[in-house]
C-alpha cells in the first residue's frame, strides 16, 4: 500500500491537485474496495493494484482540474453514465465534495457496489442508481448539471441517450483516449443539436497513453 500511496501522491502533485490527507486515504480505500469486490463482481478487467492506480484512479483524477475550472468549483449535480465500478464518479465524489454524484448503470450489482462504496467510505454526496440513462428525465426531477462518461459509448449514443437527463444550461463530458475525430464527424452529421465547444488533451501521470475530454452542450451544430 505504501507504494500505491507514493504513486498517488506523486500523481496528485503532477496534476496540481490539492487533496487533503483524508481524501488521499479515501482514494486508497476505494481502490481496496474495488480490488475486493472485483473478485466477485467483475467490475473491471484490470486486476493488478498498480495498474488500477494508473489506469483508473490517476486517469480519473486527470479530469478533476478541468472539471473544477469548467464549473468554477460550484456545487452541482453530476451524473456518471455507465459508471461500472465508479470511474470517474467515485473519484469525483471524493475529490469534489461539493458535487452530488450519481453513478448510473444498467447492471444491478455495479450500482450496488457504488451504494456500498458510499456507505463504507462515508460519502454522503455519492449514490448508485440501477437504471437506464434513457429513463432519466430532468422534467421529472431527475436532472443534472453535468453528465459525464468514461469509455462508455460513442459520442452520438452518449448524447442521444442522456439528453433528457441534462438540465437547461447543462454540459456533457466524455472522457476518451486519443482525439476522436471520426466520432466527432459522426456526431456533427447525426446529431446537429450538440455543440462541441472544447476538446481538451489530458496528461495522465505514469501513463503513456493519449487521453482527452470532449466538452459538449445542447446547441447549434459545431465544427470540430
Amino acid at each position: 500500500m505504501s507504494d500505491l500511496r507514493t504513486t498517488l501522491q506523486a500523481g496528485l502533485q503532477s496534476l496540481r491537485l490539492d487533496l487533503d490527507a483524508r481524501q488521499v486515504d479515501l482514494l486508497l480505500d476505494y481502490l481496496g474496495l474495488l480490488q475486493k469486490w472485483n473478485k466477485v463482481y467483475n467490475l473491471t478487467a484490470v486486476r493488478d493494484p498498480a495498474e488500477m492506480m494508473t489506469h483508473h484512479l490517476l486517469d480519473s483524477l486527470a479530469a478533476i482540474g478541468p472539471l473544477q475550472r469548467q464549473t468554477q468549483g460550484r456545487a452541482l449535480q453530476l451524473l456518471d453514465v455507465g459508471s461500472g465500478g465508479g470511474l470517474p464518479g467515485v473519484v469525483i465524489a471524493i475529490a469534489c465534495p461539493q458535487i452530488q454524484v450519481t453513478c448510473v448503470d444498467t447492471v444491478a450489482k455495479k450500482a450496488a457496489f457504488i451504494q456500498q462504496a458510499a456507505a463504507t467510505l462515508k460519502l454522503p454526496n455519492l449514490r448508485g442508481l440501477h437504471a437506464r440513462v434513457e429513463s432519466l428525465n430532468a422534467l421529472s426531477g431527475q436532472g443534472y448539471d453535468v453528465v459525464c462518461s468514461r469509455a462508455f459509448a460513442s459520442l452520438v449514443d452518449f448524447t442521444n441517450w442522456s439528453r433528457g437527463a441534462l438540465v437547461e444550461g447543462g454540459i456533457w463530458i466524455a472522457m476518451k483516449g486519443k482525439h476522436p475525430a471520426d466520432e466527432l464527424d459522426a456526431l456533427n452529421a447525426a446529431t446537429p443539436g450538440v455543440d462541441v465547444f472544447h476538446v481538451e488533451q489530458l496528461q495522465v501521470p505514469a501513463l503513456e497513453a493519449e487521453r482527452c475530454i470532449v466538452w459538449m452542450r445542447p446547441g447549434p451544430a459545431a465544427v470540430a
